[in-house]
């Protein structure tokens, strides 16, 4: 065979899709590994024409899954970020939205038993060791349910719930909330909140760059000016969170707040970081979450009355709104986040087998 066959699902997990892979499949060497990936997505082309990427953000991720040896894990799921055009692979982050799918995926797998009714999957990401519990619903004799009534905005239609409770994802990335120390840092002028909740982020108001916070995700793309003032001032926080040269990673991410509009808790924009995401990550969620609740950040006045815990947060975004519940203590000051819920879908779009040039693996 002239090509390296390779099994695979294809999945939409919240509002993001990909390969989901068993890791026993692929290279163990982490360079091996990101070639196989770059020629499996197309990376290196802005339509990932020669790969099965889309060509776009959302659409160039990758889920690679093992069993776990953990003793609290049934299974190990290893994110990829895969660049759309610049040949790169960010193993840092994780992500929540195509995590959606890890249940479902570990199950067709025969990565995992199904149980009747609902099948309870425990899952460790590999990248920022969190755990995650996640409930997915499965017919009497153990196959996976997709149908259903849940709709999520920016996904078309209804489809069955995967519910998801994040635990331990204060510090995965850093080993603490406010890894500058500080809960506000003033970087190029503009006060900043960097965090690590599930996700490194940095986070702004709006109107701190002279926007509202509900400008469209095309025209936050488009305007080049707010990127090329925004990007220094999240590489300067990368460095005083830590994290060290970040020009060619994905993280931190960065996110702004501003006051909503129709009807939810806030209106939030987050970026990949080098583009307007279409919705919201699910793991930037509950980042913008725990700064909404907690006290001295650059969102402290924002919500008028702030909920108890466990507190229901509705995000919106520009495809619509996102509700993360939030499982929090709060004393003063003192401020300590214990886990953090949402419902999402997901969906096995195809599956067989993904091919890549012997010259990228020979297998």
């Amino acid at each position: 065979m002239t090509q390296t066959a390779i099994p695979f699902l294809f999945m939409r997990g919240g509002t993001s899709r990909g390969p989901y892979l068993n890791r026993a499949d692929l290279p163990a060497d982490r360079a091996a590994l990101a070639e196989v990936l770059v020629a499996m997505v197309g990376s290196g082309h802005p339509l990932n024409i020669d790969g099965i990427g889309g060509g776009d953000a959302v659409t160039t991720k990758v889920a690679m899954l093992s069993r776990s040896d953990d003793d609290w894990a049934d299974i190990d799921y290893f994110f990829a970020q895969v660049s759309v055009e610049t040949r790169l692979v960010d193993f840092k982050p994780t992500c929540g939205n195509i995590l959606v799918g890890v249940g479902p995926a570990a199950i067709e797998m025969g990565l995992i038993r199904p149980g009747r009714g609902v099948t309870e999957v425990r899952i460790r990401a590999v990248n920022t060791g969190a755990r995650v519990l996640a409930r997915v619903r499965t017919t009497e004799s153990g196959e996976v349910i997709y149908g259903g009534e849940t709709a999520i905005d920016g996904v078309p239609g209804t489809a069955a719930p995967v519910d998801l409770q994040f635990m331990d994802v204060v510090g995965g990335a850093t080993g603490a909330m406010f890894p500058t120390g500080s809960r506000v840092d003033e970087i190029d002028g503009i006060a900043v909140s960097c965090m690590d909740v599930a996700m490194p982020v940095v986070i702004a108001r709006a109107d701190a760059f002279g926007l509202t916070g509900h400008e469209t995700a095309a025209e936050l793309d488009g305007n080049r000016a707010f990127f090329d003032r925004m990007e220094p001032i999240r590489r300067a926080a990368g460095e005083k969170m830590g994290l060290g040269d970040v020009s060619d990673s994905v993280t931190p991410k960065f996110a702004l707040l501003a006051p909503a509009r129709n009807g939810g808790t806030a209106s939030t924009r987050y970026f990949m970081p080098w583009k307007c995401h279409p919705s919201l990550a699910v793991t930037g969620a509950q980042c913008l979450g725990a700064c909404l609740l907690c006290p001295g950040t650059v969102a402290e006045g924002s919500v008028d009355d702030l909920p108890a815990s466990p507190a229901r947060l509705l995000l919106e975004h520009p495809m619509g709104k996102l509700e993360v519940v939030v499982d929090f203590s709060r004393d003063g000051d003192v401020f300590e986040l214990n886990s953090a819920g949402l419902v999402r879908t997901a969906r096995k779009l195809a599956g067989g087998t993904v091919f890549v040039p012997r010259s990228a693996w020979e297998g």
